[in-house]
């Protein structure tokens, strides 16, 4: 299995996000692929970078690709935010939204911060000078996983950061900017029919989800921890099945709080039926590391074993596979949880 990544990727780095109402450091930088990497080398695993022939004809292809998950409106606001955003009187020099739209509004702003307000959906997406490279470099890394499955390898991972399944048609959230996942499957659909998406993040894809809702070509599925009572909150409840042509297409089953490995296992076999039923021709993995039991942000307890078997039961599907890497924050146990996860894969 190839893997990438590139270091680009750093360029995004903002030092601090608010949580519940205070400035704390922020658990998602390059601290977490540092510690992929590193573990990765240990494991004489080759990373290998994005490669670009023309580079602003391959930065042109990728954003064409990302408009068909994204809106055009919000790929120009990543783009163009901090520039416009900086030239405020008074402006700092990360981009923080100091309004939201509850429940949308009834027009779409012309200034810079009620389109931060509308696009930016929590503190947990600033955008700094060098950020859009950065999350650019994110979706690159994805891309070129997607485009080494679509040529015929069996399975490729993407080392991305910041993570992407959070993101919307026109929305940032939960540390995330561009949908990777979606990216992902978006280029396989140029080669395979019917593409599935299986998130197995401690979070609800809800941004992926989103993307899909209304479509029967790309399945969506997630376990998670229960939302009523953890982030994103106001997405993720069993009776979310997709609509129109979507209906039926959109899994979520949520979690208790606290759920251990046996208990996630038997459900990820439940979702995996599912999937089945839709009988796709390749397959995106959002794999989130976050549901391990020491993960700061944790919600599950899983161990790192668990992560073995995950890898186990996904690679028995036999599908070609796109690897995105989304949650997982900085603890001693997370490059492991990684390698445990690409071994159990490995063994089919």
């Amino acid at each position: 299995m190839r893997c990438y990544y590139s270091p680009s990727q750093e360029l995004h780095a903002p030092p601090t996000w608010l949580l519940r109402g205070k400035m704390a450091d922020s658990p998602e930088g390059p601290l977490r692929s540092d510690i992929l990497k590193s573990v990765l080398q240990r494991e004489n695993i080759d990373l290998t970078e994005p490669t670009f022939s023309n580079e602003e004809a391959e930065r042109q292809q990728l954003l064409v690709r990302l408009s068909e998950t994204h809106t055009q409106r919000y790929l120009h606001f990543l783009q163009t935010i901090h520039t416009r955003w900086i030239a405020l009187p008074g402006a700092s020099d990360t981009v923080i939204p100091n309004v939201h739209p509850v429940s949308l509004g009834a027009q779409y702003p012309q200034h810079p911060v009620g389109q931060a307000g509308w696009h930016l959906g929590d503190m947990a997406t600033p955008i700094t000078a060098t950020s859009f490279e950065g999350i650019l470099a994110s979706a690159a890394t994805a891309q070129a996983a997607a485009e080494d499955v679509k040529s015929g390898a069996k399975s490729a991972y993407a080392l991305c950061r910041p993570p992407g399944h959070h993101a919307g048609p026109e929305s940032a959230g939960g540390f995330c900017f561009l949908n990777n996942s979606a990216l992902a499957a978006t280029i396989l659909r140029e080669k395979f029919a019917k593409v599935a998406i299986l998130d197995v993040d401690l979070h609800h894809g809800n941004g992926t989800q989103d993307i899909f809702y209304h479509r029967a070509d790309v399945w969506t599925g997630s376990l998670h921890a229960d939302t009523q009572s953890f982030y994103p909150f106001f997405w993720g409840g069993e009776q979310e099945r997709g609509a129109g042509e979507g209906e039926g297409f959109n899994v979520n089953l949520p979690l208790p709080i606290g759920t251990e490995g046996p208990g996630f296992l038997s459900t990820l076999d439940n979702l995996v039926e599912q999937m089945q039923l839709f009988k796709p021709e390749a397959m995106v993995i959002a794999l989130g590391l976050d549901a391990h039991k020491d993960d700061p942000l944790a919600g599950l307890a899983l161990e790192t074993s668990d992560f073995y078997k995950i890898g186990q039961r996904l690679a028995a599907l036999q599908l070609p596979t796109v690897i995105v890497q989304e949650g997982g924050y900085a603890t001693e146990h997370l490059g492991n949880n990684l390698v445990a996860f690409l071994q159990g894969f490995s063994q089919h």
